[in-house]
């Protein structure tokens, strides 16, 4: 559990607290305190919920996004996934761990774990050993997991968000401008933002003192809003507004979407970074998150057109999960209900009435839901943080929220919304301007399957 060490108050938080709460409620103690041993019940946890994270992109989110393109994009949409998942992989494994959670300056992290170098020393004839994030700050967070475990487990969230991001242009990009972009995104978006909320030192945390559990700023907030300028740069896909662009197969999108809510566990219940309690409230207010979301996008969806859709629930309850993202190991039950039922109506109003209101083309709705979801979710973390569980002295026991946390929690999305759109807006003209972003309009209209890929579903 996170030891509360003093007053972090509104901007400028002790290094001990704002590294406790920044590193998802990993137990806080001082530099020189002898390092717990690992924990084998820990460690089991975090090797589950590293599995369950990339399940959630592979098959989970390929699966939901395949599902709901046309049937001559399908395999394209898969591979996007899949594709992704092997990229971030190597970008993570090379340069993108080391930047985002070892010590440097309050920016960026440092180089000390380039290709993962030193990250075996100590293991040896069997033995293992512990290590300590943020070593030689002012306040050491000691794991109970070895590192390499860690940092897989935080491999699988760098995965899934420049895959998240992929719903919003689905069935016009070039597969190479996408390669691209995910490098170049990983590297100058999603590291930084997650150095800062999450790494040794970083500004959002200890400046600002917003907290985020497990990503509704570092995953969700920047995924929407690459996704939404990502839309708006492309422009529309041919026939939008004229043609049948409903789903192929919502079987395959409601098996994804399945996949997602369970997965969804580790990604919550994971960040707590062992079997606690906290990992348990975070299931516990996940779950009803995702199904309070569910039922409300059902009732708006219902009210509106008179039948509710399996698309909309499924929906619905993918917007819960993502609004109960960052707070899900600060809020207890109560606040989570909460959570899950204003993010289902106002993610339905995102997907549905801003995205035609304002004209732009979300193909899958990654902005209406993850971006939206997101800003929701962290907005509410400040709202419904109890005291015990966020850590914070502005919201003491027995108190739930505060004006401060409040605005906290809106200065660091107003950041990360502000960096994600200028950086994602230049990576995307800059690749346009030298390997182009879209495909042409032949290939477009004959599908990615077959004029990227050479492939297609007979069936």
């Amino acid at each position: 559990m996170i030891t509360k060490i003093g007053k972090i108050g509104r901007h400028a938080g002790l290094a001990a607290a704002v590294t406790a709460v920044s590193l998802r409620g990993l137990p806080a103690m001082a530099a020189d305190a002898a390092p717990p041993a690992i924990d084998t019940g820990d460690t089991a946890w975090m090797l589950v919920s590293t599995a369950l994270v990339l399940l959630m992109t592979i098959p989970g989110l390929a699966l939901f996004y395949g599902g709901m393109v046309r049937k001559k994009n399908v395999l394209a949409t898969l591979m996007q996934s899949f594709s992704i998942c092997c990229i971030m992989t190597v970008v993570w494994m090379v340069l993108g761990y080391s930047l985002t959670f070892t010590s440097g300056n309050s920016f960026i992290g440092g180089l000390s774990r380039v290709m993962l170098n030193g990250m075996g020393a100590g293991i040896s004839k069997g033995a293992d050993v512990p290590f300590t994030m943020a070593a030689g700050t002012d306040a050491a967070t000691a794991m109970t997991i070895p590192e390499s475990v860690w940092m897989t487990f935080q491999m699988t969230f760098a995965i899934i968000t420049p895959a998240l991001i992929t719903g919003a242009f689905a069935e016009r990009m070039k597969f190479s401008a996408m390669c691209v972009f995910t490098i170049l995104w990983g590297l100058l978006v999603y590291v930084p933002v997650a150095h800062w909320v999450w790494g040794p030192g970083g500004w959002v945390a200890g400046q600002i003192g917003a907290i985020d559990f497990a990503g509704g700023t570092v995953v969700h907030i920047n995924a929407g809003i690459a996704g939404l300028v990502a839309a708006l740069v492309l422009g529309r896909r041919k026939g939008y507004g004229e043609e049948d662009l409903s789903p192929y197969n919502l079987t395959y999108a409601v098996i994804g979407a399945s996949l997602l809510w369970v997965g969804w566990f580790g990604f919550n219940a994971g960040s707590a970074g062992g079997a606690n309690g906290r990992a348990g409230m975070a299931m516990a207010t996940t779950q009803i998150a995702a199904a309070a979301a569910g039922v409300s996008w059902m009732c708006a969806e219902w009210m509106k057109t008179g039948k509710p859709t399996v698309l909309g629930i499924i929906s619905g309850a993918v917007a819960g999960l993502v609004a109960i993202t960052p707070a899900a190991g600060f809020v207890l039950p109560g606040g989570a209900l909460v959570i899950g039922l204003l993010a289902g109506v106002i993610c339905f109003w995102g997907a549905t009435g801003l995205k035609h209101m304002m004209g732009y083309d979300d193909s899958l709705d990654a902005f209406g839901v993850h971006g939206i979801g997101g800003i929701v979710g962290a907005l509410l973390t400040g709202v419904f943080a109890y005291g015990p569980l966020s850590a914070t002295d502005a919201s003491p026991e027995g108190v739930v929220g505060s004006f401060h946390q409040l605005v906290a929690q809106a200065e660091s999305v107003g950041v990360t919304i502000i960096w994600c759109a200028v950086i994602s807006f230049i990576l995307l003209k800059a690749i346009d301007l030298t390997i182009g972003l879209r495909v042409s309009r032949d290939e477009e209209m004959e599908g990615l399957d077959m004029s990227l890929h050479g492939e297609r579903i007979n069936s």
